[in-house]
């Protein structure tokens, strides 16, 4: 049995490092079991692959470096996946997985329509090689699922698997010379927001804040208080809904999924759409006025206070 993990490249080109996601994936793959390699499809590649060559427990790993997979189009990545597939037959790939992150959520629909095999979305817990756990219901639920298809197709919620050694490995690398360049979309252009803070699925520390901020100025409140902390900044789609901050802030089932080891939420109510996506941190501290207010049950350290008054004088403690 092989497993082929594709590499998320949404981090970690410019320093040639392997994105923790990654990593989070082959965690996954290893309680699969059988042999783990991992495909890393890209234009200027060659770091993230040697990179990828260290990681403990990978035993191959295969390099598609091409202009055709720049930006990781998923109309070309897509075909590239399943022919590596396909061309190995029934000694071929058992199981293909990626992080549920936003190329993986891109790529890997489109292997499982092309290899005609269900997908299963955002695992959290691997209970065989056929059969898997993964929230349902805005977490409310677990299912158990058990596939029958000849090969696996899944995305990987990497908060529910911690991460495998990124050093300890020698993993042979192999170039992929073929070329699927479907055509039919085209990458036009991108911005991206600068920040000295940690990038938010990533950081250690979350500060977040919701609809109780009142608006986007008093958010200046949290970013002096992750500074102190060496955090990253969320928050809750009503915050973001209501124009405060940006949507790559958000954090629950609509947003990023978050498992630091310590989430403190800032005027958040609790609804089950933001808890989905940041329940398994590993301590959570909330800070709401509203003694009612769902997030406390949640929350390891709960603190009724008016946060205006609580978030000066925990940066000052900070």
């Amino acid at each position: 049995m092989t497993i082929l993990v594709v590499a998320d490249l949404s981090q970690g080109l410019e320093n040639g490092a392997v994105a923790p996601a990654t990593l989070n994936t082959v965690a996954a793959a290893a309680k699969i079991g059988g042999d783990v390699h991992v495909l890393v499809a890209g234009q200027n590649v060659g770091g993230v692959a040697e990179s990828a060559a260290r990681i403990a427990g990978v035993a191959k790993v295969l390099v598609a470096d091409n202009a055709a997979y720049a930006h990781v189009l998923p109309e070309n990545v897509a075909p590239l996946i399943v022919a590596l597939v396909e061309q190995g037959g029934a000694k071929g790939y058992s199981h293909v997985l990626a992080p549920a992150t936003t190329n993986g959520k891109n790529i890997l629909p489109r292997v499982a329509a092309l290899l005609d095999v269900d997908q299963i979305s955002e695992i959290i817990s691997v209970e065989s090689a056929d059969t898997f756990k993964r929230p349902i219901y805005a977490g409310n639920a677990i299912a158990t699922v058990q596939s029958s298809a000849a090969i696996k197709v899944i995305t990987v919620r990497t908060t529910g698997f911690d991460a495998v050694a990124a050093e300890g490995g020698s993993a042979a690398i192999e170039a992929v010379g073929a070329v699927h360049n479907a055509g039919i979309s085209a990458f036009v252009g991108e911005e991206l927001a600068k920040s000295d803070r940690p990038e938010l699925t990533a950081a250690r520390i979350v500060v977040s804040g919701g609809r109780g901020m009142g608006n986007g100025d008093n958010f200046k409140h949290l970013y002096s208080l992750a500074d102190k902390l060496g955090a990253a900044v969320g928050a809750s789609r009503a915050a973001v809904d209501a124009g405060f901050v940006p949507n790559d802030m958000q954090v629950g089932q609509t947003g990023k999924i978050v498992a630091p080891q310590l989430y403190i939420a800032v005027g958040i109510s609790g609804a089950i759409q933001h808890l989905a996506g940041m329940k398994d941190s590993k301590v959570i501290v909330a800070i709401n006025k509203d003694e009612e207010a769902p997030i406390f049950q949640v929350a390891d350290y709960g603190l009724v206070a008016d946060l205006f008054e609580a978030v000066p004088e925990l940066e000052q403690l900070a």
